[in-house]
């Protein structure tokens, strides 16, 4: 008995770290992003990752779709002259 996945799930692609890094380095051979800044992603829940032991499996496309994102766009501009919220 085998168990198949329906046609329309899309399969994530999860990698570890330094997998995760050599796919991005093979698409870009000239990035400046770090082994270090991925980690630091990942830790920081700002792309998915699912944990498997020790490890931390990182969802790729996520990434890609991190770094494709304009964050100027994220950024809110700071105002002057009044008191900011302390979050």
């Amino acid at each position: 008995m085998s168990f198949t996945l329906p046609e329309n799930i899309v399969r994530p692609r999860l990698r570890l770290l330094p997998e995760c890094y050599t796919e991005l380095i093979t698409l870009d051979p000239n990035t400046s992003v770090s082994r270090n800044f991925i980690r630091c992603l990942a830790i920081s829940g700002a792309i998915r990752t699912v944990k498997n032991g020790n490890r931390r499996l990182i969802d790729f496309d996520d990434l890609l779709r991190y770094l494709g994102e304009d964050s100027t766009t994220t950024e809110q501009p700071e105002v002057i002259g009044q008191i900011r919220k302390v979050r």
